[in-house]
């Protein structure tokens, strides 16, 4: 990349192959939205063209009404890039976990054939258009089949990851109603084996769940019910490699997510048919500037909607490959990830701040035998990126000369609504950019908020509770005005920059100061890897910050903590100071690698922690209630 000041921009070089390099789109785009979409969405195959483009009555509206359409048709025998030439070529590389097992390629022509046998099988079964069908699998080829297979015959897939407790199945399974729940025997993570199929028999007591299909992955042994289980390859060995596609309505519902974490009532939000697959073709074909000799690699399970939208429908719309990783990144050696990248010839790398700051922390000697050669383009998903974890990725992993597209999205967007795009740039670190075009975004008192017409792809509603769609994401201002509940402020350039979450607000004395603004000044120390900040009752403050800091380096704790504080003073001032710093060797994470602070705060308030089930590093909650008795 090249850099002009404090923003960087693309090459020339590659600028001139990007699919989009002129910033007029903006404008043009900005001038009639609805008629930008509808000429994107023309281009995609549908059964039957819609009769109205947008249709809007606050909070509710729809796109592409009564057109006729199937994600799946565009995926397979409809794809833009021509059957013919895509049928032969590798649609999903998946990588397991154990070294010593092997590569699992499949063609677009296999995984066809492989989704249209389980369709036929699901069929069998009594499953039907608008029903539910329940996916609690791991990082493994049948997940993507289970969900293009429902998505083919217009059954609702209803994805749970599958390191969630069998008490957050059951929660999410009783609200859905689901009749069907695709598992495994088990699988693996960090060299254990995981016996996933005992969680599902647990989470399907006292709901509808008639059947259970089960992919033998482990072989693991497992508890058979020989009434309600069937295997996996049983169920499609003589089914017909041919199904046809459900012809569905554009705002059919396709799948239901739910938003929450691992406790608590999860909200299932309800994407549909049309819209979101017009939206994640073109989000992904701009945004990750898609070419038809891409190799992806979306680090995302599935059982979140970055796996859904980006490891999944997204490439397979555009007709590239798309990489699955069962393991961790770091397991069993920190580079992992980096072996990764080389041996499959990884063009494009989407991950999660968090785990760049785990690489980070295992240093660049770690990684300096590695070219990433290959690499053009670099993302950054699921939390706003620190400055500190922006350049290292950019100089460690892209050697300088890769875009990073820094992404905001949620699970009720459906797809990237806030990036820049790489053949325009300008990129910022920390900034995320700027609105997808087409897409209306403000900032209003602060508050990051969506405006009409809304992109194509967005959400319509909670299943089963429409209160609480309105009470969520549509009171706080107007009924035409989408509250993101994230905070955030624009730069001279109208670069957005996303500070974290209204919830995460410490209120300091009457001041307002984020979390992720402390964490960001914090981590612009060379030597903090990362860290989280969260407020606690004060009696004379209201609320005062505390923090947990991983520390790389030979400092003694009063040294780092002063720093700390030094860093804070110089970044925000003085009101922003912690009422105590805590130096810790890691801090809890979900093994999608978000950060749980619930818990750090549970810790210091001496509340119940809930179902840890969910945290990839368990241990580490024990290890840090010992240093906060101290």
């Amino acid at each position: 990349m090249i850099k002009e000041g404090e923003l960087y921009f693309p090459t020339k070089e590659f600028q001139k192959k990007a699919w989009v390099k002129n910033a007029k789109i903006y404008k043009e785009a900005e001038k009639d939205p609805v008629k930008f979409w509808e000429n994107l969405a023309a281009q995609l195959f549908w059964f039957e063209k819609w009769e109205k483009p947008f249709v809007h009555q606050p909070p509710y509206f729809q796109w592409f009404v009564n057109g006729k359409i199937n994600i799946t048709s565009n995926i397979f025998e409809k794809n833009l890039q021509g059957w013919e030439n895509i049928k032969n070529k590798a649609a999903l590389i998946w990588e397991p976990e154990p070294i010593e097992q092997s590569v699992k390629i499949l063609t677009y022509e296999e995984l066809f054939k492989k989704v249209c046998c389980l369709a036929n099988g699901l069929k069998k079964l009594g499953v039907k258009k608008g029903d539910r069908v329940g996916i609690y699998l791991p990082m493994i080829s049948e997940a993507i089949i289970s969900i293009l297979a429902c998505a083919r015959i217009g059954v609702v897939h209803a994805v749970v990851f599958s390191a969630f407790s069998s008490a957050a199945l059951k929660a999410r399974l009783v609200t859905n109603e689901a009749k069907i729940l695709i598992t495994a025997d088990g699988y693996y993570r960090r060299g254990q084996i995981v016996n996933l199929k005992q969680n599902a028999d647990e989470g399907i007591k006292e709901t509808k769940i008639e059947k259970v299909i089960v992919v033998k992955r482990a072989e693991n042994e497992i508890n058979w019910n020989s009434e309600k289980d069937v295997w996996y390859e049983d169920l499609i060995r003589n089914e017909s490699e041919q199904c046809e596609a459900k012809i569905m309505d554009s705002e059919d519902l396709l799948f239901l997510l739910a938003t929450s974490g691992s406790t608590g009532s999860p909200k299932q939000v309800m994407h549909t048919c049309g819209g979101y697959t017009i939206q994640t073709y073109w989000t992904g074909k701009w945004i990750f500037d898609f070419h038809k000799n891409d190799i992806f690699w979306c680090t995302s399970d599935p059982g979140w909607v970055t796996g859904h939208t980006y490891t999944i429908y997204s490439p397979l719309l555009n007709g590239i490959t798309t990489l699955m990783f069962e393991g961790a990144p770091d397991w069993p050696e920190p580079d992992r990830w980096a072996q990764i990248i080389e041996k499959h010839k990884i063009t494009i790398f989407y991950t999660a701040p968090t785990a760049i700051r785990m690489f980070e922390k295992y240093g660049a000697d770690v990684i300096k035998k590695y070219k990433f050669a290959t690499l053009r383009l670099l993302g950054s998903v699921g939390e706003p990126i620190d400055e500190s974890a922006w350049l290292w990725y950019f100089r460690e992993v892209g050697k300088e000369r890769c875009p990073i597209v820094d992404t905001w999205w949620q699970t009720e967007t459906g797809g990237i609504l806030i990036t820049s795009l790489p053949g325009i740039g300008p990129f910022k670190p920390a900034f995320t950019g700027l609105p997808f075009p087409g897409v209306k975004i403000d900032i209003l008192e602060n508050n990051l908020v969506i405006l009409p017409p809304f992109s194509p792809g967005m959400f319509r509603g909670i299943y089963k509770n429409p209160q609480k769609y309105l009470e969520t994401y549509w009171s706080q201002t107007k009924k035409n005005v989408y509250f993101t509940s994230d905070v955030a402020h624009k730069n001279e350039q109208g670069l957005i920059r996303i500070i974290g979450r209204v919830d995460d607000v410490i209120k300091v004395a009457g001041h307002r100061l984020t979390t992720g603004e402390l964490e960001a000044a914090i981590n612009l120390h060379s030597e903090i890897i990362e860290s989280a900040a969260i407020g606690i009752p004060d009696e004379i403050k209201g609320e005062a910050p505390v923090v947990f800091v991983v520390y790389r380096g030979e400092k003694t704790h009063d040294e780092i903590k002063k720093e700390v504080i030094a860093q804070i003073k110089k970044e925000i001032g003085p009101i922003a100071l912690p009422k105590e710093i805590y130096i810790i060797k890691d801090l809890p994470k979900t093994r999608s690698g978000k950060i749980m602070r619930r818990i750090l705060k549970k810790l210091l308030v001496k509340e119940e922690l809930g179902d840890l089930s969910t945290l990839r590093n368990p241990e580490i909650v024990e290890e840090i209630r010992k240093i906060i008795k101290l």
